[in-house]
């Protein structure tokens, strides 16, 4: 009987497990996790800091009884393994309740340790409520100390995903909010034209921005800018980036790539073929260049918990590559993108042209309408598809997933004009903004 050991129980190892239990009813299977938590929602916690989610509880996916009882996986939280002795195919476990340590073998090993949120070295951060959200007992400290202590005004440091679902969420609970961003515009993984539409709903919505700043002093109610403006706050929530966690990984001599996470080929196998990562801490490579990428987001991390069960069950099937296809909800706009920026583009030296069309989610006389921007970049040449973004009230998710399909089954940009998409006034246009993006890079 195969035995396999998964670290960390969240998205990727919790869907690892339960892949695996999937595809082989005997497989010895044991999951440790550090927090006392596991197979919660985390893209859930703002909304649930946000009351949009009423009940904290629905975002807690699964729980190790159910995992013991419905699929015979043994799961141990607050379990931490400390070392991976790879000679010996083993890893020796802290259980952190006693202190206690023992060793656990493995035929095969699944790294599934998450990232950690960055906090910066910044004078006063022992003294202010400075707060990141990264875990389920994140959530629950913002949560309890708005309800305790009926903040008025928080700080957010960072606009990138969860820097603006908080704002956004801060702000429907009745909050001050202003963000302070060390870049000239939020959200990089936009291109700037878009993210300034994204600036603009912000601060309609009562949301300060502070761009090209960062925080140099907190105090217990104030924090000094790097622009010399000092702000009245109530609380600070640290939002400026992920850090894979990738020490036991290290320490176990396996092999870091140049974004930081634990390096994975197409079956996602370290270079030890029997120790896998998945999720937020490994190295995979871009759909596009082939170049080293890494995601942190919950559909790569559940795609890669498949591939890497598929493997070690004898199924072996190949990554073919991330494109980073994202969404997000900024009051009454929603964003979403996939494959390469302007940005990323331009540093990889790639020759691209780009199509943008301005129109409407759907058709313009029927009175449920928004208006949305779409732009596709593509290489003038190949005709390759090489990313897209689009920007708008409504409809922007059904977009970007048509072109993300498109990339992903090799289409050209030509090829858009041509696909038959569902139409009916409600929903599109007879030539859906897709096709305009076609058509236009034809002509």
């Amino acid at each position: 009987m195969k035995k396999v050991i998964i670290v960390g129980g969240v998205g990727g190892g919790a869907t690892a497990a339960g892949q695996l239990r999937f595809y082989d009813k005997e497989m010895d299977i044991t999951v440790y996790d550090r927090d006392s938590t596991m197979s919660y929602a985390a893209c859930g916690t703002p909304y649930v800091i946000g009351e949009v989610i009423e009940d904290e509880t629905s975002i807690l996916m699964a729980d190790p009884e159910q995992f013991r009882q419905k699929k015979n996986i043994d799961v141990r939280l607050e379990h931490e393994v400390v070392e991976i002795l790879r000679s010996e195919k083993k890893v020796r476990v802290r259980n952190l309740k006693t202190g206690g340590e023992f060793n656990d073998s493995y035929d095969a090993l699944i790294l599934s340790p998450g990232g950690s949120a960055i906090m910066p070295e910044i004078e006063g951060t022992e003294k202010g409520n400075v707060f990141t959200l990264r875990s389920y007992g994140d959530m629950q400290a913002i949560h309890d100390y708005i309800q305790n202590q009926k903040p008025a005004h928080a700080t957010i440091s960072g606009a990138g995903f969860i820097g603006l679902e908080m704002a956004e969420n801060l702000k429907h609970l009745g909050l001050e909010v202003d963000i302070v961003h060390k870049s000239s515009a939020i959200l990089s993984i936009l291109d700037e034209d878009l993210s300034q539409l994204l600036h603009a709903e912000l601060e309609k919505n009562g949301v300060r921005i502070h761009t090209e700043t960062v925080i140099e002093k907190i105090d217990e109610r104030n924090v000094r800018l790097s622009t010399g403006t000092s702000l009245d706050t109530d609380f600070v929530i640290m939002s400026i980036g992920l850090k894979p966690n990738t020490v036991l990984a290290e320490n176990a001599g396996l092999s870091i790539g140049e974004t930081g996470g634990i390096r994975t080929n197409e079956f996602m196998q370290t270079n030890d073929e029997s120790i896998y990562a998945i999720g937020d801490a490994s190295e995979n490579f871009d759909f596009i260049t082939g170049d080293p990428k890494r995601v942190p987001l919950a559909v790569p991390a559940h795609r890669q918990a498949f591939l890497a069960a598929q493997h070690i069950t004898g199924n072996p099937i190949p990554k073919k590559g991330l494109l980073g296809t994202s969404i997000l909800k900024v009051f009454e706009l929603d964003a979403a993108m996939t494959g390469l920026t302007e940005t990323a583009i331009k540093e990889k030296g790639l020759t691209a042209k780009t199509v943008i069309h301005s129109g409407n989610s759907n058709a313009g006389y029927y009175p449920d309408h928004e208006k949305l921007t779409l732009k596709v970049h593509y290489n003038p040449e190949t005709r390759q598809i090489l990313g897209a973004q689009c920007v708008g009230g409504k409809g922007v998710d059904k977009r970007i997933d048509v072109i993300a399909t498109a990339i992903y089954g090799g289409l050209a940009v030509d090829d858009l004009q041509a696909l038959e998409l569902c139409y009916a006034p409600p929903f599109s246009s007879p030539k859906d903004p897709v096709n305009m993006a076609g058509y236009k890079a034809i002509g």
